[in-house]
């Protein structure tokens, strides 16, 4: 009886190992499938927004691509959800078959007790076989082994109370697993659906920009030059703050804008530090938006045959929405740039984060800012109605990838 009992407590115990872990991974997809969700839902209304604006064939490419790949992300973490859940439902059947094996032996020993009680439930009876003990010693024990004996016929009463109470709970964990695969089943069709007809979106705008390719490429290289002359720019404007900050220090700089390295205070040196021990964590500059340009070399989102490249990344908003500051530090830096928007950069210690195309900025230079402290609004083109900020990481004169250090981005 008690090898059975283990036997049945060793694979319970294995079940409930795998349930675990595959609930703990459920929790996981869930909190991914919703994040995917709120960002079809932005995208969604960012070009509801924009319809009635003057928005070129490319960006509108650009917007239904962006589309069509998180709700192709959606639908693959809603099939890794769906089929989690089969394995839980079966998972649970599996622990319901040993409860049910469990409790069929724990009823079965608990009515060969009570048979067994009843027999001998007389008063007389137990005082007789404590008397007919040989000595005080047996006696004892014999006392002890009926102590036990009721003790142990409580004990499967409460196991029999609890199993049956599991099996319930199982049950009906089961039927709401049932009808959450359904739920997401139903999900991903309509996600399907949609996915169509974005596609088919899509291929009606390729369509109409094969027709004047030669044009789009003239205007993406035009912009390529324009984007080059704003990261010299702001090149020479964090050299220039190297220099400043170091003429501070005490330390010569042998020619103008030349300097390429803070040298760093104590202070200075932990501000560094704390923000290299965030990198993966730090928080977006902006409250919500999505990448529509990420960092370095790439093939242009419309045109593939062309290569463009990007000094930071370039995040879409809505419209009034506000930029802050990732981390604690120092604003270093306001100007507008020639032919361009207005920028703010911040010092970390020997790093320095740039946000570039804001207004009604609400911060000043030489002021202390904390971390998701708002320095401005990301200003909103007027004729595409697009509010795109341009956020850039510097450690010294290097440039990063924001991507590494900003979390989930």
């Amino acid at each position: 009886m008690r090898i059975l009992q283990l036997t049945y407590l060793i694979s319970l115990l294995l079940i409930c190992t795998s349930s675990f872990a595959q609930s703990s991974k459920q929790q996981q997809l869930e909190e991914e499938r919703q994040r995917l969700r709120n960002e079809i839902e932005q995208m969604k209304q960012l070009r509801k927004d924009n319809k009635l604006k003057e928005r070129s064939v490319l960006d509108e490419v650009e917007a239904i691509n962006a589309q069509i790949s998180t709700r192709q992300n959606l639908i693959k973490i809603t099939n890794q959800q769906a089929n989690l859940l089969t394995r839980e439902i079966n998972t649970n059947f599996k622990k319901i078959d040993v409860y049910r094996k469990e409790l069929k032996v724990l009823r079965e020993d608990y009515a060969r007790m009570i048979k067994k009680s009843y027999k001998s439930n007389s008063h007389q009876s137990r005082i007789m076989f404590l008397l007919s003990s040989s000595d005080f010693a047996q006696a004892y024990k014999r006392l002890q082994y009926m102590k036990q004996y009721n003790e142990h016929r409580k004990e499967q009463a409460i196991r029999i109370e609890s199993n049956t109470q599991e099996l319930q709970k199982l049950n009906s964990d089961l039927s709401t697993q049932k009808e959450d695969k359904q739920t997401l089943i139903a999900e991903n069709r309509e996600a399907q659906q949609k996915l169509q007809e974005e596609k088919k979106e899509q291929k009606v705008l390729m369509a109409s920009i094969r027709r004047k390719q030669g044009t789009y490429t003239k205007q993406i290289k035009q912009k390529e030059k324009q984007a080059s002359a704003i990261d010299k720019a702001i090149e020479k404007l964090i050299r220039e703050a190297i220099a400043k900050a170091n003429k501070k220090a005490g330390k010569k700089v042998t020619k103008k804008g030349s300097a390429t390295t803070f040298a760093l205070t104590a202070e200075a040196k932990v501000l560094a530090d704390n923000f290299t021990s965030n990198k993966g964590k730090l928080p977006w500059p902006v409250g919500t938006g999505r990448i529509t340009k990420r960092f370095g070399r790439q093939p242009h989102p419309t045109l593939p045959n062309i290569q463009i490249n990007s000094s930071g990344v370039e995040i879409e908003t809505k419209a009034g929405e506000k930029a802050r500051a990732i981390f604690e530090g120092e604003v270093i830096a306001i100007q507008k740039l020639k032919g361009a928007s207005r920028l703010v950069q911040i010092r970390h210690g020997n790093f320095i984060t740039t946000y570039y195309n804001i207004e009604n900025i609400s911060v000043k230079e030489g002021q202390k800012v904390t971390t998701k402290q708002a320095i401005g609004q990301v200003r909103t083109n007027p004729t595409t109605g697009r509010a795109i900020m341009k956020f850039l990481i510097y450690q010294n004169a290097k440039r990063l990838n924001p991507q590494t250090w900003i979390y989930r981005m």
